[in-house]
């Protein structure tokens, strides 16, 4: 029996002179969800691509399911759905005829497209849009159509190539309501986020991608105690952060960490310790430097 949904071994893929994926290995277990973290040009669609059979890769392998995505890329296609960085809907078409075109490439019967197409209008809340065409639909409505149409037909490994990108907080809480839905069912998700928070609510376990390689897995909790115990946080008048100091926790870490900022820092500063975030460790984990915002971003 088959434990794992996604298997990957010492992936590479160049483009040019440009390596992108430096012996990429992971593995993900039925079920779950798991979440790739990188900044822009790390390489996280690339995989995502080439899990898809949408790209081949240089050397290594990986399969879908016990199947090889080279040599059996039918098996493989029949096994996933793919929701791309942007809605890949018709704007022309309603919501309705969206889903049921899709159901009817399928392969469903007219009879049978139709009774799929009202589930999964009402699944994803679409229920009162359906007759609308898809182009006056808000953003949090399109990614619900997309996902929608990805969803036709039931396969067990479902991928999200940054799911949430441009939506809004409500929106965006929905479709993580409509994520973990999908994995109470039994569904495999594969997702890449520019969300720290996304990954830290959603992921069964993460993988930090950077310069070509994973530099890091392990659940939320697990990567936040890399960065260490305690994260000193110095405001300033305006209550912005203007820098973060990592320190492991005890007592003697902490009072030199405030020794050092004392010494450096304006005597209205105010002092907030806190717990590591999801964006202390993305800063650790990608970058040389320390980190010195609370806030960090993959754009």
């Amino acid at each position: 029996m088959i434990r794992s949904a996604i298997e990957v071994v010492n992936l590479r893929k160049s483009f040019g002179k440009q390596a992108v994926l430096d012996g990429i290995s992971l593995t993900v277990g039925k079920g779950s969800i798991y979440a790739l973290l990188g900044p822009n040009g790390a390489g996280k669609t690339t995989l995502i691509h080439i899990l898809s059979t949408l790209t081949a890769p240089d050397s290594g392998y990986a399969r879908i399911e016990g199947c090889d995505v080279v040599q059996d890329r039918n098996a493989v296609r029949q096994a996933i759905s793919l929701t791309g960085q942007f809605a890949a809907v018709d704007e022309v078409l309603t919501g309705r005829e969206n889903i049921a075109m899709m159901a009817r490439l399928s392969g469903l019967s007219p009879a049978e497209a139709r009774i799929r197409t009202n589930e999964l209008l009402r699944r994803f809340d679409l229920e009162e849009a359906a007759g609308k065409r898809a182009r006056t639909y808000s953003g949090g409505m399109r990614r619900r159509l997309d996902l929608a149409v990805s969803l036709v037909v039931d396969k067990p490994v479902l991928f999200l190539d940054e799911p949430t990108t441009g939506l809004d907080t409500i929106s965006r809480r929905s479709l993580w309501e409509i994520i973990l839905q999908l994995k109470q069912q039994g569904r495999t998700i594969f997702l890449t986020t520019q969300y720290l928070e996304e990954a830290d609510q959603l992921a069964d376990e993460i993988a930090v991608l950077s310069g070509g390689r994973i530099a890091a897995t392990g659940t939320a909790l697990e990567l936040k105690a890399r960065v260490g115990g305690e994260v000193i946080e110095l405001r300033n008048a305006q209550d912005e952060v203007i820098r973060a100091i990592p320190t492991s926790g005890d007592v003697q870490d902490v009072r030199r960490a405030l020794n050092e900022a004392a010494s450096a820092c304006p005597s209205d500063t105010r002092v907030v310790i806190r717990k590591p975030s999801m964006d202390d460790v993305f800063v650790a984990l990608t970058t040389d430097h320390p980190i010195e915002s609370k806030e960090a971003t993959l754009a």
